[in-house]
């Protein structure tokens, strides 16, 4: 049996998600807040093992002190992030492949949002953690990294199965099928997509995770088909209100 995966909602629109194991040992990826995932932990009735960390920015983070002192998981995050990032037990670069709960996850160079950040994927779930680099119709703003490095972090990720699960840091989709829009006006799948994400949100619902062949088909990042594109409508997004 695969691991499966739940969206835990932290602060004003983050989300961390739980994973867990057939035989029911846990793993959280970015815990922004520790309330709500001490809460899912405790609901979901299993050891915390391992804690999952992307990148270093404090929404995604600022659980982790707070998660270890009640649970002693062991904390996994990248090499070359671990000066930002709060204290590691394991440390990893991309390309390598390490066990969460029993089961193998693969480390992908992730840069663009931030120096140093990584996504997670776990091929025998189909599960992708992906942080700020990929978002439901968008992807995240190029705050430390270029617009090469997120092209070729969004060129990884669209290799994989397009079944996977991505499961990003934050509820944004609404805003990014709003923007989205203005570049694939004519897009079908986006459209279809957009009406989606707003009746999801009307209910109150969380747009996470949404499935890699939806984003192929939707996501004018993920689409674009060069670095040039990439950084025009990067750079678009960013002014876009």
């Amino acid at each position: 049996m695969p691991m499966t995966v739940a969206a835990v909602p932290c602060l004003s629109d983050n989300y961390a998600w739980l994973l867990r194991s057939p035989d029911g040992r846990l793993a959280v990826c970015d815990p922004g807040e520790a309330t709500p995932v001490l809460a899912a932990i405790e609901a979901a009735g299993g050891p915390l093992e391992a804690i999952l960390l992307t990148h270093h920015h404090g929404d995604h983070v600022a659980g982790v002190a707070e998660i270890v002192a009640r649970t002693g998981a062991k904390v996994i995050g990248a090499t070359a992030d671990a000066a930002r990032l709060p204290p590691l037990d394991i440390a990893v670069k991309p390309g390598d492949v390490f066990d969460a709960c029993g089961t193998p996850v693969r480390v992908l160079a992730s840069d663009g949002h931030t120096r140093g950040h990584v996504a997670f994927h776990i091929p025998d779930s189909g599960i992708l953690l992906c942080g700020d680099t990929l978002f439901s119709l968008g992807c995240g703003r190029l705050l430390e990294g270029t617009a090469e490095e997120m092209f070729a972090s969004l060129r990884a990720i669209a290799a994989l199965p397009a079944e996977t699960l991505v499961c990003c840091g934050h509820e944004y989709s609404e805003s990014n099928a709003r923007f989205a829009l203005t570049v694939e006006p004519e897009n079908q799948a986006l459209q279809a997509q957009a009406a989606r994400i707003a009746a999801l949100r009307a209910k109150g619902e969380a747009t996470v995770p949404t499935s890699l062949g939806d984003e192929l088909a939707a996501n004018p990042f993920l689409r674009a088909p060069d670095v040039a594109t990439l950084a025009r409508i990067r750079a678009a997004k960013d002014t876009f209100r």
